[in-house]
């Protein structure tokens, strides 16, 4: 018999009579696209990421036993582009699904292989994180900051967790800047890395109380060194156009993460600058 999927508006998918087959109409699912990958001695979840281009989150969210460290020989799971995997309660409609992720219900729906009621969905392009179904607790409670840059610059690129275009995420903020500019320490802490850093530049790490860092990245200078202790509003570098050939126009690539169990976790800056 040939059979293809409809949807209707109530969210639900039907079968109807067609004169096409399920195969061609619908790919396998990705959860049945999975390519193995043997970890070997020098790799990172950074290199093992770049190589089936997807991030090194992705790699965590579908193998729990490479979230604290990478052990050479385990043998790995990982999909064709970044996404989660998560478990769908009896009764849940794709369509409320797509709209708590933000996806497209008909993409959710084939990228799942046209399954009327999955028990299990590939989400495509969402960030894999310990805290993704948890509400955050407020920056301002936590940990007070102070502003990297003086004064903040506008914000050209806003963090996302959802992989866009080329499937790429975006886990801090870009603020604009004048060449040069001073940049700042945003709490107490610990320089946990100063140095260049791929896409990122001339790049400077800071361990915070709390279980938080921040990374200050696209410097042209870095006036810090490793174990240097810093206070909040300490110069730590200058403003640049390092890193990335993407970069453009000066300005200061700003994250903060937190530390769990399971990695550190990027959050959205903007909170924590007193922005929106």
């Amino acid at each position: 018999m040939r059979l293809v999927f409809s949807l209707v508006l109530s969210g639900w998918w039907i079968l109807s009579l067609q004169d096409f087959t399920i195969a061609q109409t619908c790919p396998l699912p990705v959860l049945n696209r999975l390519v193995s990958h043997k970890i070997i001695s020098g790799e990172t979840l950074v290199t093992i990421g770049q190589r089936y281009k997807v991030t090194p989150e992705t790699i965590m969210g579908f193998n729990p036993q490479v979230r604290s460290a990478v052990p050479v020989g385990q043998t790995i799971i990982i999909p064709p582009f970044n996404g989660i995997r998560v478990n769908v309660p009896s009764g849940t409609l794709i369509r409320d699904v797509a709209q708590r992720y933000k996806v497209r219900a008909d993409v959710l729906f084939e990228l799942n292989g046209c399954q009327p009621a999955p028990s299990v969905l590939f989400i495509p392009g969402i960030v894999w994180s310990p805290r993704y179904d948890t509400r955050p607790t407020t920056p301002t409670t936590v940990l007070k900051f102070v502003s990297p840059l003086s004064p903040v610059g506008k914000v050209l690129t806003r963090f996302s967790s959802i992989a866009g275009r080329d499937n790429e995420t975006h886990p801090g903020v870009d603020l604009a800047a004048t060449i040069a500019a001073p940049v700042f320490a945003v709490a107490d802490g610990t320089v946990a890395f100063s140095g260049l850093q791929g896409d990122f530049g001339n790049l400077v790490v800071v361990n915070h109380a709390k279980g938080y860092q921040t990374r200050y990245a696209q410097l042209s200078g870095r006036s810090v060194k490793v174990g240097q202790q810093v206070k909040a509003g300490d110069p730590i570098g200058t403003v640049g156009q390092t890193g990335s050939p993407s970069v453009r126009e000066p300005h200061l690539h700003f994250e903060v993460r937190s530390n769990t169990k399971l990695g550190w976790v990027a959050e959205d800056p903007l909170p924590w600058l007193g922005l929106k």
